[in-house]
């Protein structure tokens, strides 16, 4: 009870703990061999199942039922796949001589990722905005980002090296699309089961993301790009982080009033249009990078996540005991 007393006190997400326990195993004990054969072929099977049951929990006429408040999606979408990669193209100006090509990669692939969905529809609850548009926002954003992130990653980083060719867009298709795809073809049969254990499934969603995060640092490890992490990378890796987050948030909380919406739909475009997914980011990353690489491209989404639940937390209990505006 002490122990998780301290983790609600200190807001880290235990998750994160689990990630980080996960590095630290690969790091002393890395799979090789035969064992990162069997790691790897674990980790494809277990993206593969990951994404068939997003697709299977999404209702997809609920987030197309939300297109209705149109410009509050607009809103949000303009942010997240508009306003986030122009900010991290920026982070080019610090290669190589701050950060490495993978960690430049890394906050550019950050910056093209859907939003969250449960974290933004809970922090949206306790300050009080717009919940149902929450839920459609963070639904519809996952739903193209399935389709969308993987573009602009080819996009944006064609010219440095870590960008997917048409193997990469093959993995795409067979690991994530077809799995999404088949798991919404298959949600009108087995969507009550999934719902009566979502409990249940979450901890098998999370453990898939360990294997993810241990076979993807074990690579990292036995092909020895650890060394090329400083702690000056690491800092300014946070700073880069914190500065993102705080321009994207400061944007929206000007942009939404002036373009007229009311308060509740103010915060449900903040909290939506401000964070990333690492759910979906980590898996997505062993498919689009090399796998020797994406240990450190998957470092910045690692922090940005933790920094943006941290600050989300602290804002949203501010704002959910305010009245009725959205104060500064």
């Amino acid at each position: 009870m002490r122990g998780a007393a301290l983790l609600a006190k200190t807001r880290i997400d235990p998750f994160i703990l689990g990630i980080l326990a996960a590095v630290g195993v690969a790091a002393l004990l890395p799979a090789r061999g035969q064992g990162a054969d069997v790691a790897s072929a674990v980790s494809s099977v277990g993206v593969g199942a990951l994404f068939f049951l997003y697709g299977a929990r999404l209702s997809t006429a609920e987030a197309m039922a939300g297109l209705r408040h149109w410009r509050l999606h607009l809103t949000i979408l303009v942010s997240t796949f508009v306003l986030f990669p122009l900010l991290g193209l920026a982070a080019k100006l610090l290669e190589p001589s701050v950060l490495s090509p993978e960690l430049v990669a890394g906050v550019i692939f950050l910056c093209a990722l859907p939003s969250t969905v449960n974290s933004s529809i809970a922090f949206t609850s306790i300050a009080r905005g717009n919940v149902a548009a929450a839920i459609c926002a963070a639904s519809f954003s996952s739903l193209i980002g399935i389709v969308l992130t993987p573009l602009l990653v080819g996009l944006l980083l064609n010219t440095t090296g870590n960008g997917f060719s048409l193997h990469s867009v093959t993995d795409i298709v067979l690991q994530l699309l077809v799995p999404f795809v088949a798991g919404q073809l298959l949600r009108r049969w087995i969507g009550g089961w999934i719902t009566a254990h979502k409990k249940v499934l979450g901890r098998a969603d999370r453990g898939v993301i360990l294997i993810v995060v241990y076979t993807a640092f074990s690579e990292g490890v036995v092909a020895g790009i650890w060394h090329r992490l400083s702690w000056v990378s690491l800092v300014v890796l946070l700073v880069v982080n914190l500065v993102l987050f705080f321009v994207v948030l400061g944007v929206l909380r000007f942009l939404t009033p002036r373009l007229g919406f009311a308060r509740e739909d103010r915060i449900a475009i903040v909290f939506c249009g401000s964070k990333k997914s690492l759910a979906s980011g980590l898996p997505m990353a062993t498919v689009l990078f090399p796998a020797h690489s994406v240990g450190l491209i998957v470092l910045p989404l690692m922090l940005f996540h933790q920094a943006q639940l941290m600050i989300c937390a602290v804002l949203a209990r501010r704002w959910g005991a305010r009245q009725p505006e959205l104060a500064s």
